[in-house]
């Protein structure tokens, strides 16, 4: 759908997003509680950038990145005009934050969240803009009241705007990250959407604030109640075993990552969502009885937790 270009407000959205940016890296550092962000500003040579910031080797967080970019170019990738082929070959602009937290404890669950908006224009013509993003939770042990907690929050987000927006989104979530070749959620979900467009872009706009602003309270919560859970060897050998799927995730069906690889974006960025130990292993199963077998069992199955 054409938004009416004088309805668009780029540059506010620009704000709005380093400013989430900011936000988040304060309330990652303060509940770590050790380590902070350093931040790599980048230029992309075909046109724009962005400010990437990466917190490691932390009291709680094994790594921590919260990437701003703001880029455009004369062509809109392939994995961005999938569903809008008629799109194709259309200069564009696509501005976001992405956030991945890998924790080192494995009582604490990895998170995602991710908020876009892409602008694609032709000369002469209305420009056609939608966002997406969400947030979903990757847990390596399974707890009840965190995957309750964490779909509350989102279905808290979602309520303002209609009482079919948490389902149908958490549906999407569920659909979308979701490994086919192993046959397996990613984790628990949470909630997802692109191509989301509409007659009002202020009103889109502050579905997506209140889905940022809302991912701290939805994560934070359950770093604090997990982060002193005792662990070892078995625990983590496992969560790096788990991490192979988050990688596997990333580089075979991520349509952020093939984004910004399509786009010739910056490697290093883009790849920060990537865990900085992962292992793999031949044909292994979790033997029965065990947590291993309950996260396969009782997690990792599409529920409405709620």
């Amino acid at each position: 759908m054409a938004a009416p270009v004088d309805s668009l407000d780029i540059g506010g959205a620009r704000n709005y997003l380093l400013g989430l940016q900011d936000r988040l890296c304060l309330d990652l550092e303060h509940a770590d509680g050790k380590a902070v962000f350093r931040e790599d500003a980048w230029e992309r040579p075909q046109g724009g950038g962005g400010r990437t910031r990466i917190l490691s080797g932390g009291a709680v967080f094994e790594q921590a990145g919260v990437g701003f970019s703001h880029v455009h170019g004369t062509q809109l990738p392939a994995s961005a005009s999938a569903a809008r082929p008629e799109l194709a070959g259309r200069s564009f602009q696509a501005l976001g934050v992405s956030l991945v937290v890998h924790p080192f404890n494995p009582y604490v669950p990895t998170a995602h969240c991710n908020v876009r908006l892409f602008v694609a224009e032709a000369g002469g013509q209305a420009p056609v803009w939608w966002f997406g993003g969400g947030y979903d939770m990757t847990p390596y042990y399974g707890f009840e009241e965190d995957a309750v907690h964490w779909h509350t929050v989102a279905r808290a987000a979602c309520a303002p705007f209609g009482a079919d927006w948490y389902p149908r989104f958490k549906r999407w979530c569920d659909e979308y990250f979701y490994i086919r070749h192993r046959g397996e959620p990613r984790g628990i979900g949470g909630i997802f959407f692109d191509d989301l467009n509409g007659p009002e872009f202020e009103r889109i706009f502050s579905f997506v604030k209140s889905v940022g602003e809302s991912f701290a309270a939805a994560y934070l919560p359950i770093v604090e109640r997990r982060r002193n859970t005792p662990y070892g060897k078995r625990e983590r050998e496992f969560q790096l075993y788990r991490r192979g799927r988050y990688v596997e995730f990333n580089l075979v069906y991520d349509r952020g990552t093939l984004f910004g690889l399509q786009s010739g974006g910056r490697a290093e960025s883009i790849l920060m969502s990537l865990p900085p130990r992962v292992r793999w292993q031949y044909d292994w199963q979790p033997a029965p009885g065990t947590p291993e077998a309950c996260l396969y069992e009782q997690f990792l199955k599409p529920r409405d937790w709620i």
